[in-house]
């Protein structure tokens, strides 16, 4: 077998990944798409080494965050210059560039190494489902935050905790309903058969006497 698989270049091979950012987390989905930037999902991968694939991030003005991040963060840059601080919050930068939220956000999760801006010039990131990379997608992530929201999950809960109280009843009828059980209730019963038998003796035997 030869030695060289790792290095022929079909294993370095970039495909096109398209990604629908509509009401998906921004800090999970930057995370998946900086990995595959990397080509840490490959097995070639190798942390000096160049070998990621391309990226396509659609409905960027649609992405979603957690908590009161909507109100709360802040973006800054500075020009350099005394008294140069510039503040952005986050619902004017969603109006304004929503590409350059989910692209700050991968860069910070990229190493800060020469490779770093080779990789993000793999991502291109569009606010509508419109773009020009359609024949060369090969996977999509399209998968929305309204799949997998907390009611079905609240739902599933209660329904596996409904079937495990029908369990629990079976059970307990069940126990009831043994043949230890059901054993000893027939022999109550003939117990009770033969005390009420011999109580009449008792009296048939009394009445024989007094007469």
């Amino acid at each position: 077998m030869s030695q060289a698989i790792g290095n022929t270049a079909l294993a370095y091979v970039r495909a096109w990944h398209l990604v629908d950012a509509k009401q998906r987390i921004l800090g999970r989905m930057a995370a998946n798409i900086a990995t595959t930037l990397m080509g840490k999902h490959k097995p070639i991968y190798d942390p000096a080494s160049d070998c990621g694939d391309y990226v396509v991030v659609i409905n960027s003005k649609e992405v979603a965050v957690t908590g009161k991040k909507a109100e709360q963060k802040v973006y800054r840059h500075h020009s350099g210059y005394p008294g140069g601080l510039k503040t952005i919050s986050y619902k004017i930068m969603l109006e304004k560039k929503p590409d350059e939220i989910i692209r700050k956000a991968v860069s910070g999760m990229l190493p800060k190494n020469r490779l770093r801006y080779r990789r993000l010039n793999r991502l291109f990131i569009f606010p509508d489902d419109k773009h020009p990379y359609e024949k060369n997608i090969l996977k999509s992530y399209d998968y929305t935050l309204n799949e997998l929201s907390l009611p079905d999950k609240v739902e599933k809960i209660q329904d596996k905790s409904k079937n495990q109280d029908k369990k629990s009843k079976k059970n307990k009828s069940k126990k009831f309903s043994s043949p230890e059980n059901i054993d000893n209730g027939k022999n109550k019963s003939v117990k009770e058969n033969i005390s009420d038998n011999v109580k009449k003796d008792k009296q048939n035997k009394s009445i024989e006497i007094q007469i």
